[in-house]
């Protein structure tokens, strides 16, 4: 099946009819629906397929003489809220693709190659980026993954049962198959557009981190506390908010509150309480600690004028991750001479996970044209995507042979 077939077929699993956005949460319908085509994909390649507790899937293109450890490709199916159709299936799909074409061009692997499909890279339903490799890796503990529980209350072991997994979280066999790693994905800015390439190869991962901001204060009447009287944890996120975005503005780095939650949540109501989360994200692990903690200090000083009262919990943080350089050289090389441009990412993935846990690891991008991701408007021209697919596999053909 061609790589438009595919693509056909899973464009449809999980869309909001509503917003065109995607809506593929783990464990979930759709996600399932999801992992189980990605299953009878490589079922229908006779790949060999291998699972762990964690809820990942590896399958393994392994010709009779191969044997060890093997190259790794592949992405993630899940989606943030209301997502684009791109960021992560794009890698998976176009890993499949990859085996076809190589098969094709009658290539026979000297080591085995595997396509991956990583639980919850998001953490859009536990909170916990890339928890799949994470776990896999044992840069979670399970402790730690064992508290998880989604907006309902839902307990993230309990999900997996629900899902048909049997939970054995905790790093995996998996990783002992992996000789490297390499993450084909849609870019999430514009680099290689302004460079006018469709496709890029990855140096870096920005350092980032999500943090928990509880702010307290007095629930009371809207109509009858006079303002003055008023201790609104409200006013106080949004001045934080405001600072927060003027902190990265001025020192050029990112920080994003996207997620609120209100209580009591009353239309006619001083809330007792405000919770947000913050995305942060720097050029540096100095550039990112100094941004939080002047967020931090802001939101104190607030507190101070408004009579509340603030907690600021760390729920993820990734440090810097720089792939190896001599990889990405490997793989940006053309067979016409040219190079393909190696660019720095300030998105999180998989690929950072396996990294940090000493795995040689590259990442090839796809042009976005629009720039745009995590929203219904993220995009690749087709031409690209195919682009993406023939980088891959002449990727997978070096590393292999």
């Amino acid at each position: 099946m061609s790589f438009e077939q595919m693509w056909r077929e899973l464009a449809t699993v999980g869309r909001s009819a509503k917003s065109g956005g995607y809506f593929r949460q783990p464990f979930a319908s759709a996600e399932r629906e999801c992992a189980v085509w990605f299953e009878e994909e490589c079922a229908r390649r006779s790949l060999e397929i291998t699972r762990d507790g964690n809820g990942n899937v590896f399958a393994w293109w392994q010709p009779a003489g191969t044997s060890g450890r093997g190259v790794l490709t592949g992405s993630h199916l899940d989606s943030v809220l209301n997502g684009g159709a791109y960021d992560g299936p794009l890698g998976v799909v176009s890993a499949l693709a990859a085996v076809d074409v190589m098969q094709d061009r009658g290539f026979t692997p000297s080591k085995p190659i595997g396509i991956g499909s990583f639980v919850e890279e998001e953490g859009s339903r536990f909170g916990l980026a890339c928890l799949g490799s994470r776990l896999m890796t044992g840069a979670t503990s399970v402790a730690a993954a064992r508290e998880l529980k989604d907006r309902d209350g839902v307990n993230l072991v309990d999900a997996m049962s629900d899902a048909g997994i049997e939970p054995d979280l905790g790093r995996s066999d998996l990783l002992d198959r992996v000789e490297c790693f390499v993450e084909l994905h849609v870019e999430q800015g514009r680099d290689l557009i302004e460079r006018g390439v469709p496709v890029g190869v990855a140096s870096a991962i920005w350092p980032h981190g999500r943090y928990r901001f509880d702010f307290t204060g007095e629930a009371n009447h809207a109509g009858t506390t006079r303002m003055e009287d008023r201790r609104d944890p409200m006013l106080t996120y949004a001045m934080t908010a405001l600072g927060a975005n003027e902190t990265a503005r001025l020192s050029g780095q990112r920080a994003t509150f996207g997620r609120v939650d209100v209580q009591p949540n009353g239309t006619n109501a001083v809330p007792s309480r405000v919770t947000a989360w913050l995305d942060a994200r720097a050029d540096s692990s100095e550039q990112l600690e100094s941004m939080l903690a002047e967020i931090e200090r802001l939101a104190h000083e607030r507190c101070d004028r408004d009579g509340t009262a603030v907690q600021v919990t760390a729920e993820s943080v990734s440090a810097a991750v720089h792939f190896d350089r001599d990889l990405a050289d490997r793989i940006a090389a053309r067979e016409d001479g040219d190079a393909w441009p190696i660019i720095a990412t300030m998105a999180g993935h998989d690929a950072g996970v396996l990294s940090a846990a000493g795995v040689p690891t590259a990442m090839l991008f796809v042009r976005n044209p629009t720039g745009v991701s995590h929203s219904p408007d993220e995009f690749a021209e087709m031409a690209d995507c195919l682009a993406g697919v023939e980088a891959l596999a002449d990727t997978l053909e070096r590393l292999s042979a």
